[in-house]
């Protein structure tokens, strides 16, 4: 279920990120570890995250996901690894929707959101990112996990 988006100032914060480039059908199998390799690496640096767990893609096309994996942190990560130095994108206007559901279901909301944009007059950057306020360490139930689309406008 996608909430009514809306139009929103989003707020950059300092992040701890990999990036990867994979194809589209490696998704499961690469995102999982590259998530831990970054908890991994920031608790071993004594730093605590500072919200939660976000990907930010570049590029997509229909073969490839050009993106980061990470999360904001209170202090710089030094560069381990994979593990970089890296940020939340804002500081620019975007539209903002929320999604309620299980990961299966954040390709039909981004289809959904993309035809609110358009029904509205907005256009959309290149990019796009999300955050996942609540997920499977919140419980089973994948009716109350959510995540926070985002979408730059242009």
């Amino acid at each position: 279920m996608l909430d009514t988006p809306e139009i929103v100032e989003a707020t950059a914060a300092p992040a701890a990120v990999i990036h990867l480039i994979i194809p589209r059908d490696r998704i499961q199998q690469e995102m999982g570890p590259a998530i831990n390799e970054v908890f991994t690496t920031i608790g071993a640096q004594g730093i605590a995250p500072a919200g939660p767990l976000f990907d930010h893609h570049f590029a997509m096309d229909e073969n490839t996901f050009d993106f980061e994996v990470g999360v904001p942190v209170a202090s710089r990560v030094a560069a381990t690894g994979r593990v970089v130095a890296g940020e939340l994108p804002g500081g620019q206007r975007v539209a903002k929707a929320v999604y309620r559901g299980g990961y299966e279901g954040l390709g039909g909301a981004w289809g959904e959101f993309d035809v609110w944009l358009s029904a509205n007059g907005h256009h959309a950057g290149p990019d796009l990112w999300e955050v996942f306020v609540k997920g499977p360490e919140s419980g089973p139930d994948e009716s109350a996990w959510e995540t926070e689309l985002y979408r730059p406008l242009v």
